[in-house]
């Protein structure tokens, strides 16, 4: 089955990336565009991770788009439900629900240099042809399990914290976490009082610092819907507070009053020496993902809770033996280990430029792409949240706002020279990589942790290594002279097609 007509853009993902971008779409007047999400509902990662506990580390002011404030957040720090609330509404108001094509994952990509257009098919055998296509996919989409001997023979349930089994009801269980990063303390605190046993298998402790979470009383609330200019005051507030950070991230010697509060947290929260040298950091904050918490490290020191430091020699049946010989027995299985983040050979995206080369094979050497944003080869194909824009310390949004922008610029300077596709030069995507591994160096993401940054190489392919506002500036338009604009070949379309069915009014 293949769609009656090209449209001009098709987006991948419906979470803030994608919605992000068919919003901006929307606000132009274009109206030729589709949005595949496999799923069912919009949301990505804040539909898919439903763990107990699950909320967001950035404040609720900041974790939305600057377009669309929201005055009715009931905590500084927004619990999952209300995020996917907020991405639906935002669908809904922005009419962007009648462009998405649900159930339609996109497995691959392939560019036709004589029609100047993508072809995209999705897992149930739909193509779509676009013009532009931007990949909205997000990095925390692929749970990362790690390969345990004896795994497969585990006779209970067994689950990552992304695909959370709320079928299976842990009370008066005895459930082994694999793993101490971003989610399980999150969920561990939630698990702790309803398991029998709850045994936490640690590879490296996590810097924690505490959480200033609070509730939004409903007055504040009320405030924020009446003065919008308070409520973008705070959204500021929270910004510069978060960006200041940024200092010690580039520079370690900067970590001292950070690595200061996050220990006087540990030790107040933590009165047992033993317990707390085993979570004490022996590395630079900032290396890892700092993480927020104020009720993990209590649930540590309740008794029917084990924090467990020696290796996973093998997973047995009714056990988890470390390399030790000490067999933990267990009923459930819970992994909070992350994601794939810079493993791209796991993607189900295939993805073929021009001449017939494969983006999987482009990235074998590590992920690049001019700004994080497009990759040279790959004519009309744009990144959001690509290789060196992730964050440790402020709010993506702002990021993939940034990101938009650009590729509203992009899709402009196609439309004002009359040119069929753009494509980045190797030279400025190559000046681009060299810089960012230039100014890597020295960080406190290169002081010596390993880290899901770092790809299998070493290489940091992840982080943004300045402030966020640089980066704002850096894409604020697209600069023609970083590429090459291909001009529109036969059968290909010279101004945006008519909105078809599928992709709605």
């Amino acid at each position: 089955m293949t769609t009656d007509a090209p449209f001009d853009v098709l987006i991948i993902g419906s979470g803030f990336s994608g919605l992000g971008m068919a919003i901006a779409l929307k606000q132009e007047g274009r109206r030729s565009f589709v949005v595949l999400e496999k799923a069912g509902e919009v949301g990505g990662t804040w539909r898919e991770n439903t763990y107990p506990g699950c909320a967001c580390d950035i404040p609720s002011q900041l974790y939305s788009f600057s377009f669309e404030p929201e005055p009715n957040w009931t905590r500084v720090f927004p619990p999952q439900a209300e995020i996917l609330a907020y991405l639906k509404r935002c669908a809904d108001k922005y009419g962007v629900r009648p462009h998405v094509a649900f159930g339609a994952e996109a497995v691959c990509a392939v560019w036709d240099e004589a029609a100047r257009l993508w072809s995209v098919t999705t897992r149930d055998g739909r193509r779509f042809r676009a013009r532009t296509v931007v990949a909205g996919k997000g990095a925390l989409h692929r749970p990362a399990i790690p390969d345990l001997p004896g795994l497969e023979s585990f006779a209970g349930p067994a689950f990552h914290s992304a695909e959370w089994r709320h079928d299976v009801d842990l009370a008066g269980k005895r459930v082994a976490v694999v793993g101490a990063g971003a989610s399980a303390i999150q969920f561990v605190p939630k698990v702790a009082p309803l398991a029998e046993r709850l045994t936490v298998f640690q590879r490296t402790p996590p810097w924690i610092v505490p959480k200033p979470d609070r509730p939004i009383s409903e007055k504040s609330r009320a405030r924020f819907a009446r003065r919008p200019w308070l409520q973008a005051a705070v959204r500021s507030f929270w910004y510069w507070f978060l960006e200041k950070n940024a200092r010690a991230r580039l520079d370690p010697r900067l970590t001292g009053p950070s690595e200061r509060l996050a220990l006087k947290h540990l030790h107040a929260q933590i009165a047992d020496p033993g317990l707390r040298a085993k979570l004490t950091p022996d590395y630079r904050l900032g290396c890892k993902r700092v993480l927020i918490s104020g009720d993990y490290y209590p649930a540590l020191t309740r008794p029917n809770v084990a924090l467990e430091t020696a290796p996973i020699a093998r997973v047995e049946p009714d056990a988890v033996v470390t390399a030790d010989g000490r067999r933990t027995t267990a009923d459930v299985l819970i992994f909070g280990t992350g994601f794939q983040v810079t493993d791209q050979s796991a993607d189900p995206l295939e993805v073929v430029g021009r001449g017939g080369r494969r983006l999987k094979d482009d990235w074998r050497g590590g992920l690049s792409a001019h700004l994080g944003i497009t990759v040279s080869g790959y004519p009309n194909w744009f990144l959001l949240m690509g290789p060196h824009t992730g964050l440790g310390h402020n709010s993506m949004v702002y990021m993939i706002e940034s990101q938009i922008r650009y590729v509203m610029s992009a899709l402009k300077a196609l439309d004002r020279r009359g040119a069929a596709a753009l494509e980045v030069t190797a030279e400025a995507q190559a000046a681009f990589a060299t810089e960012m591994d230039r100014k890597l160096q020295g960080t406190v993401w290169m002081s010596g942790c390993g880290s899901w940054y770092l790809d299998a190489d070493g290489r940091n392919t992840t982080v943004w290594p300045d402030y966020t506002f640089r980066y704002r500036a850096r894409t604020r338009a697209l600069n023609p002279e970083d590429y090459v604009f291909l001009d529109a070949a036969e059968a290909v379309i010279t101004a945006p097609p008519a909105a078809t069915s599928a992709a709605g009014a």
